[in-house]
């Protein structure tokens, strides 16, 4: 070990593999290790013919692993996420992932909402009546409820033993979901603020998530209902980032858009930032979601909420071609690809021009250049047409 004024705590590591020398920032390293590893990580170290002696933070360690990973073709050291299209919460709700808070570390989660009496929202855990689990996560399980007669998802967390400082934050958090109503997100019905039963409730969407609708055998979704669905979560995004304050999802992607029984498309999973920031650096259940991230995402740099457009423009794709983004690479392949050799989605050249244009601007490498959702509303408004019945 050394000791670097700038960066901190240094480790020599040397690397087996003819590579060009990658040094990553320290702070990058936490986002990019957490999203692709498991919860226990060793760095080894051995000789390389062209570079003996690599020095790097420690943190970065396990970020110069994954970009090895992608520039020699190694084989994969993480499970690939289910391609079933379950998710980690099952087939009839859409995976609640525990990477993405709301916007950490930007001004959008410095809320002026200050810890509120929710009782208006409180729900009784006496009152709800739990079906079959249908998901576990790294934080929560969703079971599907009933609630006085209405049908729910349940998400219970799995740590019941809060600190103060902890349930002031949840409280806060439910205080401004309870605000959120649009018909293209999914609904806050309400939350049991009292441990050991900390849950949140919402609306239950029998068709589960869009990924699994996509992804499923025999699609039978013609290409006006797939940008019809486009256009829902567009809609849905545009109301969370015009909220006071502005709410970042940065977990955006198709297994957390959910589908209700009339193929309406709803954003899901926007808010318990704390909740799921406290999980992201131990848990490997990420391994889903680099494919849908923001290269400044996966580098952990500053971001604001057009990281949520670069991930509208993987769901966009997505619905166009029916194939799983990054198919065939591994979370730690996509975060090198994606994060550090600056690659993108190949457009097939039968998409229609104009969709194929608004993927690309969605995408652009510098978060500036990327449309906001207004004018991706505008552009997929001209695209629409009637939806047939089987369609």
């Amino acid at each position: 070990f050394t000791m670097n004024e700038r960066l901190g705590p240094m480790i020599k590591v040397e690397v087996k593999v003819n590579l060009t020398v990658l040094l990553v920032p320290a702070a990058a390293a936490a986002a990019a290790a957490a999203a692709v590893v498991a919860s226990s990580m060793v760095v080894a170290a051995t000789r390389s013919t062209n570079n003996p002696n690599i020095e790097l933070p420690v943190a970065a360690a396990a970020t110069v692993t994954a970009a090895a990973v992608v520039a020699t073709g190694l084989p994969s050291f993480v499970d690939r996420p289910r391609r079933d299209g379950q998710g980690e919460f099952g087939n009839l709700q859409a995976s609640e992932n525990d990477v993405a808070d709301r916007s950490a570390g930007n001004d959008s989660l410095n809320s002026d909402v200050s810890l509120k009496d929710v009782s208006d929202c409180e729900i009784s855990w006496e009152d709800i009546t739990l079906g079959e689990r249908i998901g576990l996560g790294s934080y929560g399980e969703v079971y599907r409820g009933d609630w006085h007669g209405t049908e729910v998802a349940v998400k219970r967390f799995l740590d019941q033993e809060v600190t103060v400082e902890f349930l002031e934050e949840f409280k806060s958090e439910v205080g401004i979901m309870k605000r959120i109503r649009h018909p293209n997100v999914v609904l806050f019905m309400g939350a049991v603020t009292r441990a050991p039963h900390l849950s949140i409730v919402t609306e239950f969407l029998p068709r589960g998530s869009l990924y699994r609708l996509i992804h499923r055998p025999n699609n039978q979704l013609d290409i006006r209902r797939r940008l019809r669905m486009a256009l829902h979560a567009a809609r849905g995004m545009n109301y969370l980032h015009n909220c006071t304050p502005v709410i970042v999802h940065r977990d955006l992607k198709s297994p957390n858009l959910l589908v209700d029984k009339n193929w309406v498309v709803k954003v899901c999973d926007f808010g318990l930032s704390r909740m799921k920031h406290s999980t992201f650096l131990s848990s490997r259940s990420t391994a889903g979601t680099a494919e849908w991230m923001a290269p400044e995402i996966l580098r952990n740099e500053p971001s604001d909420e057009k990281c949520d457009v670069y991930s509208f423009g993987v769901i966009l794709w997505e619905l166009c071609t029916l194939q799983q983004p990054w198919d065939g690479m591994n979370p730690m392949q996509v975060v090198g690809a994606v994060g550090f050799q600056h690659r993108r989605l190949e457009v097939p050249d039968d998409v229609d021009p104009a969709i194929a244009d608004i993927i690309t601007r969605c995408c652009q490498t510098d978060p500036k250049l990327r449309p906001t959702f207004a004018d991706i509303i505008a552009a997929l408004k001209p695209l629409q047409k009637p939806i047939t019945k089987r369609g």
